[in-house]
């Protein structure tokens, strides 16, 4: 009986972690396929194409990736990385990557038109004179107008 290359790997690891690893090969696939992706367009001619926003975006982006990478090679080397300066650019990065989330979110308001508000609220207030007004102009209901 031949083995396979798969049934022997198989025996190198535990089986339980088998579709752990299955999952991290393809995780790295991915990564390495947006790494190839975004290495074929050079970075001037990229940044040229996005708004100042967007360039801050890809900027963190790229950074909090190559950290977040360091901080699992660290951790494949024995080292801890929450007792590493890694944590703390990690930190720094999100801080920034929140503000540029809360510009984001402004940008995106919806922008308040004062005039149509003020009518909006004008119209839907009860205003006790213009329903007497109303109600005098019309005949009531159930009453016949006489004629003179």
């Amino acid at each position: 009986m031949e083995m396979s290359e798969d049934d022997n790997n198989m025996e190198d690891y535990p089986t339980e972690i088998h579709d752990y690893l299955a999952a991290f090969e393809k995780s790295l696939g991915s990564v390495d396929e947006m790494l190839k992706t975004m290495m074929s367009v050079s970075r001037s001619e990229l940044l040229q194409k996005l708004d100042p926003l967007e360039q801050a975006k890809l900027d963190l982006v790229s950074v909090y990736t190559l950290n977040s990478m360091f901080w699992v090679y660290l951790a494949t080397q024995g080292i801890n990385p929450k007792e590493h300066p890694v944590k703390q650019e990690l930190e720094r990065i999100r801080t920034y990557m929140n503000k540029v989330k809360e510009i984001t979110d402004k940008k995106k308001a919806a922008k308040l038109d004062k005039g149509a508000a003020s009518r909006f609220v004008k119209n839907a207030l009860w205003e006790p004179n213009a329903e007497k007004e109303h109600t005098s102009k019309t005949p009531a209901k159930g009453k016949k107008r006489q004629k003179d």
